[in-house]
């Protein structure tokens, strides 16, 4: 397939589009490289994919040229705002994409807490554009990344697809309620096949600046203290890398179908009778966060000193992920255990650090 990938410099997006090219994949990648985290980090994901030679070029990289990849021929990358309606239309006339597969976005909670006008733009805005953009195009499978983060105040666990997501406690999470509900529509309207995946805390190597496992790493090899918010009383289903993009390859392959047995009066949440759906996908086991710092704290071979804060605000005390659908549909259950993926990771932040 031709398949567009936005968010490319982003953590799951340059996974995933190296996942897809190692299979035969045509890969068109998107990413407006903004700066909300270290620039540096998504330079180093373009540069392992071919579209730059080192850190240096990412700062010259031209807006609204396709480049092509050095390591793979059927790789180009396009520096792009999702809000770009018009650009975005003539990427998709002429691209003629197969798939779409959204994972651009504004990301983080606490962020959207200070900077609520950054979550319209790219969150809502572009998604609309990338909604009209498959209309108009006639491409007829969309995946995106929604968020665990739409559960908000439920506390039934385990998190399911079937649970309300009516009371959203951040802006980032009512924007990717949002991008449900707008694909729904568009799915209704115009059958193109929209399927959401709420991510359940991704980590793993190349993750983001801004997430626990970079923070806490990055201050434990420094010697510095770390905030441990709601006093360490937290329960995070951490998902790794490898098994979030093999979700979501699975779901490119599987196009949502309209649920013929759905009806108005007795209905699911996450099917219709439009081809739309939703998945969890995390690794149905979740970790207390003291015991994810402690086994960061094994790797490293040095206690972390630790600040104990109360919860944030936007934040939920636990998430844990029921995956029933993921595994009837798909035949695929996340499974990479947490001791392994840390190791991972610190071992690709020592290298590309150099510490």
């Amino acid at each position: 397939m031709k398949i567009l990938v936005t968010g490319t410099a982003g953590f799951i997006g340059a996974h995933l589009a190296e996942k897809l090219l190692a299979r035969g994949d045509e890969v068109v990648g998107l990413d407006n490289i903004n700066d909300y985290y270290d620039q540096n980090v998504k330079y180093g994901r373009l540069q392992r994919g071919g579209i730059i030679d080192s850190l240096e070029d990412g700062e010259n990289i031209p807006y609204g040229e396709l480049l092509a990849s050095k390591n793979h021929s059927k790789y180009k990358f396009i520096k792009l705002n999702l809000e770009d309606k018009e650009a975005m239309m003539d990427l998709f006339e002429e691209e003629k994409f197969d798939a779409v597969c959204n994972l651009a976005a504004q990301a983080g909670v606490r962020y959207s807490l200070t900077n609520p006008d950054a979550y319209m733009g790219s969150n809502i805005i572009g998604f609309m554009n990338i909604l009209e953009a498959c209309r108009h195009n006639n491409v007829n499978n969309l995946s995106y990344a929604s968020s665990s983060s739409v559960y908000g105040l439920n506390e039934e666990l385990p998190f399911s697809t079937e649970h309300s997501v009516d009371h959203p406690i951040s802006l980032y999470a009512a924007s990717k309620k949002s991008n449900e509900l707008m694909a729904h529509t568009y799915s209704h309207l115009y059958g193109i096949s929209t399927t959401g995946l709420r991510f359940f805390t991704v980590y793993g190597p190349w993750g983001r600046p801004d997430m626990a496992l970079f923070l806490f790493t990055k201050a434990a090899l420094e010697g510095n203290t770390i905030d441990v918010f709601n006093n360490g009383e937290m329960l995070r289903d951490f998902t790794y890398i490898d098994d979030i993009v093999e979700g979501v390859i699975r779901v490119i392959d599987n196009p949502a179908k309209k649920d013929e047995s759905w009806d108005g009066k007795n209905r699911r949440t996450s099917t219709s009778s439009a081809p739309y759906k939703v998945y969890n996908i995390g690794n149905n086991n979740p970790v207390k966060l003291m015991d994810f710092i402690t086994a960061i704290e094994n790797k490293i071979g040095r206690e972390i000193p630790k600040n104990m804060m109360p919860i944030q605000a936007g934040d939920v005390p636990a998430t844990y992920a029921d995956v029933i659908d993921l595994v009837e549909d798909l035949d695929y259950k996340p499974s990479t255990p947490v001791k392994k993926g840390i190791d991972n990771f610190i071992d690709w932040y020592r290298d590309f650090f150099k510490i």
